[in-house]
């Protein structure tokens, strides 16, 4: 052995050791996991281990962290200590697009979505529709037309799209009223800890449904549906929207309370009107749903656009102390998290407001300006609209990092993404962990220039990548899928307003 590969495969095990310990399993734990003798665990922490792409890929799974990039991953080269300047516009909602392909399966018509994002997740979950008989067709860079098939064959699902999405079990609530029973492959998604379908399938078996959660599927089989009064076991989006979808087709009215507000939920609800079903109490947490036994409707519906990127341009600006316009921001789903910062000491203006291209969902534009930050003294964490955002709580963190004092985060829904925002500790941040789900930021540490690979979080990925726009020189951030299922051409847009960042393939 080479004594440069030697340092290679130190480095390896020293990370996975590190890793380990931040999950807070023992060697014996850890053996066990990856089914083999608690004396090879010490080897190969210390690097005396050959480590083939088999045994790195088994211990990122164990572990929920990615240890190498390996394969045709792509990588972005950011050239950091640059001003951000000029105009960017919101992109289309990515929760929004997802949510709306699975709901179109309700409608028997032809169904054209403007505003579909093109990213990674959309293609998926494209690709899984395509699979069981769906017939999808881009029109142009933002709109599909989604044509139904007479039969969906789930027999032939596309496995390896379905687990790369959390978004598989959206499809339960639309095909429920064309097959009586099937089956569909576990989701995977961002890896941020336990996420249970807990709240699904208490909903749907008020409406007639059981869900079976065996080691590789959900099972789904149909008994008699009729309406109900749903009170949802927790308020998640996705649960939500599955009600919505399955309630949507059940004749008589359908009650959920404790629903989800949340952008992507009234999105849903927006669709399902244009389709001719109404809903009340759009925007609060209840819902009723008055049902219809079926529709086929030839309809046209647009998308709205995405707070949480807009949330990231207004993290990315603060980060490197620029002045930046964001165009197109879904202000009803950022008023919280602007008044979070405007007791920060940020300084900005909402230049207009107005509405989507969907007649609803209301937007503005605003300016943002150099600032210096103070922390709050209060903690920062998420709840469920109108709280902030859960997805927008990670931009807090580059925030806090500019922000004089110290600042606690508190990322109480996920178990593991909080540990994901100490990678920033790599780029010069003062960040210590709490708890699996508490951070302490000290603010006003400058960053430097790091090599770090992508989480297996879509939001804390990007946090990372957008505080190396802030540190001078050249940082290098690997494998960036993550980053691309829910960011549409980012690298170009960000070099748009005076970012450098060079993808590397």
């Amino acid at each position: 052995m080479s004594k440069q590969t030697k340092t290679e495969q130190q480095k390896i095990g020293y990370f996975i050791k590190e890793l380990r310990e931040r999950r807070g399993m023992t060697q014996e734990e850890f053996a066990k996991a990856l089914n083999t003798s608690q004396s090879s665990i010490p080897r190969m922490e210390k690097g005396e281990q050959n480590f083939t792409t088999e045994l790195l890929s088994k211990i990122s799974n164990v572990l929920e962290h990615q240890i190498v990039s390996i394969n045709d991953s792509i990588d972005f080269q950011v050239n950091g200590g640059k001003k951000l300047s000029g105009t960017i516009k919101t992109n289309f909602s990515k929760n929004g697009s997802v949510g709306l392909l699975c709901a179109s399966l309700v409608n028997k018509g032809t169904t054209t979505l403007h505003g579909i994002a093109r990213i990674e997740e959309v293609y998926r979950v494209i690709e899984i529709l395509e699979s069981i008989g769906v017939l999808i067709k881009w029109l142009d860079q933002n709109t599909v037309i989604i044509t139904p098939p007479d039969k969906f064959n789930l027999e032939n699902i596309n496995i390896e799209s379905a687990v790369k999405t959390r978004s598989i079990v959206m499809l339960i609530g639309p095909l429920i009223h064309s097959l009586s029973s099937f089956s569909l492959p576990h989701a995977q998604g961002c890896s941020l800890g336990r996420r249970t379908i807990a709240a699904h399938t208490y909903a749907f078996e008020e409406l007639g449904v059981k869900i079976k959660t065996t080691s590789q599927n959900y099972e789904i089989s149909r008994g008699k549906l009729k309406p109900a009064n749903i009170v949802m076991y927790e308020s998640g989006d996705t649960a939500c929207e599955n009600v919505l979808t399955a309630s949507a087709l059940i004749q008589g009215d359908t009650t959920i309370s404790f629903a989800s507000a949340n952008y992507m939920v009234q999105e849903v609800c927006f669709f399902l009107e244009a389709l001719g079903v109404k809903i009340d109490g759009i925007g609060t947490s209840t819902l009723t749903i008055h049902g219809m036994g079926e529709i086929n409707k030839n309809v046209e519906y647009w998308n709205s656009e995405d707070p949480i990127e807009s949330m990231m341009f207004i993290s990315a600006c603060i980060v490197t102390d620029s002045k930046l316009t964001i165009t197109r921001c879904p202000i009803d789903f950022l008023s919280l998290e602007l008044e979070k910062l405007k007791r920060m000491n940020l300084k900005y203006k909402i230049l207009k407001r107005y509405y989507s291209y969907n007649n609803r969902t209301k937007l503005a534009d605003l300016e943002i300006f150099p600032s210096s930050l103070k922390a709050l003294s209060d903690k920062i964490h998420s709840n469920p609209y109108p709280g902030i955002n859960i997805d927008n709580l990670p931009f807090f963190v580059p925030i806090a990092i500019r922000a004089k004092g110290q600042t606690m985060i508190h990322d109480w829904v996920y178990e593991n993404r909080a540990i994901y925002f100490t990678e920033l500790n790599r780029l010069g941040a003062n960040i210590t962990l709490a708890d699996p789900h508490r951070v302490y930021i000290t603010g006003g540490t400058p960053l430097k220039p790091a090599q770090v690979v992508c989480p297996p979080a879509l939001r804390p990925s990007m946090v990372i990548f957008i505080s190396m726009l802030a540190a001078p020189g050249v940082s290098i951030l690997r494998n960036v899928y993550m980053i691309n299922r829910g960011y549409e051409e980012i690298a170009e847009r960000l070099n748009s307003i005076g970012a450098d960042i060079k993808i590397l393939k």
